[in-house]
């Protein structure tokens, strides 16, 4: 019996320990609220075989990982549609997706049109669509009721009180707002290099009206819900929160248009779980994770009715905050050409160090 026994406990210790060995890890690099834990037990209790890891991050971070690694190290990241073609195209981080994997009868068809368009090499498409929304400006209207664009950022009237982030979007944001496309210069480095001139003397002059640069969404929340800063930059999905809360807190669509932003599926070349990439991207896609998922981020799903699977109060709040005109005057970035990150990233250099 004895024997038996450690038989028996033998063959357990095998089969746990085989079970360990046999579980696949999905290394997860994304922004942060786009993994929800209530989302992550779900997809694990469904795939028990599966285990997720998750690693927020965000564009600049996800090409300087991918590009030091040579790929390596991910399973699956979720850069914006116009950080994905020239990355690729420089530092060969991604592999083409295997669309047969994916259903993409559940995407958006114009969203996942565009996303394939801009992401298509020598015939392969490296990424579809998950979630979409803008960049604009977020504002108190009860103390700020008249902001309409970029402009007011730097509006004495609300000196130290205003707030932005110094990354590229600032910059583009700005130059809309001095009546610029920067996107359309995008194939003139030196007409690039002007607007971006222009911009950071606008925008180092505007450093006397500005409380602080904000890093993230949690500390611009703080700022705008203890009423520290009344108008900033920000994305709507921020401002969606915080209406919430405080229903005075509202997203304003600037009148130049929003910036408009789709983030993606794309899996790293070095990736050695993609089965369980696709299974991760048709999981989160269904309609009832559609609706954890946008919980959680506040950003619209790349789906026909992303809007009508948002909590009811963000619905609300999208809904307080576009028009149709807003819709259609989207700027969505385009694709960003090898040397223009360089460029930007001097001019907000010189912001920072600006005195």
């Amino acid at each position: 019996m004895k024997a038996s026994l450690k038989l028996l406990l033998a063959g357990t210790a095998l089969s746990l320990v085989a079970g360990t060995v046999s579980a696949e890890t999905l290394r997860l690099m994304t922004w942060g609220s786009y993994a929800p834990e209530e989302l992550i037990n779900k997809f694990e209790e469904e795939y028990p075989d599966i285990v997720v890891e998750v690693t927020f991050s965000n564009n600049e971070e996800m090409i300087a990982k991918l590009r030091a690694t040579g790929g390596s190290g991910y399973d699956l990241a979720q850069p914006s549609h116009d950080r994905i073609f020239s990355a690729q195209q420089e530092y060969n981080i991604y592999k083409p997706l295997d669309l047969s994997q994916i259903d993409t009868s559940v995407m958006s068809e114009n969203l996942l049109e565009g996303v394939k368009a801009n992401t298509t090499i020598d015939g392969e498409v490296y990424a579809v669509p998950h979630q979409w929304g803008t960049s604009g400006i977020m504002t108190n209207k009860s103390v700020a009721p008249d902001v309409t664009g970029w402009n007011d950022l730097c509006d004495p009237a609300y000196e130290g009180k205003t707030s932005m982030r110094l990354r590229r979007t600032i910059l583009l944001g700005t130059a809309f707002g001095m009546g610029m496309d920067p996107f359309a210069l995008y194939d003139d480095p030196e007409a690039y290099q002007d607007m971006l001139d222009q911009v950071t003397e606008k925008l180092i002059d505007c450093k006397s009206v500005i409380k602080t640069y904000w890093t993230g969404g949690d500390d611009l929340a703080a700022l705008m819900l203890s009423g520290e800063v009344v108008v900033s930059e920000t994305w709507d999905s921020t401002a969606y929160k915080l209406f919430g809360e405080n229903p005075d807190i509202v997203f304003v669509p600037p009148e130049t248009g929003a910036l408009a932003w789709i983030d993606t599926f794309a899996i790293p070349r070095g990736g050695e779980a993609d089965d369980a990439a696709y299974k991760w991207i048709n999981f989160v896609m269904r309609p009832e994770n559609v609706e954890i998922m946008s919980a959680s981020t506040g950003a619209i799903a790349a789906v026909p009715n992303g809007i009508d699977l948002l909590p009811e109060d963000k619905r609300a709040a999208v809904q307080a905050a576009f028009e149709d005109t807003d819709l259609e005057n989207l700027k969505f970035f385009a694709n960003i050409p090898a040397g223009i990150e360089d460029m930007e990233g001097l001019a907000l250099e010189r912001i920072q160090a600006a005195q």
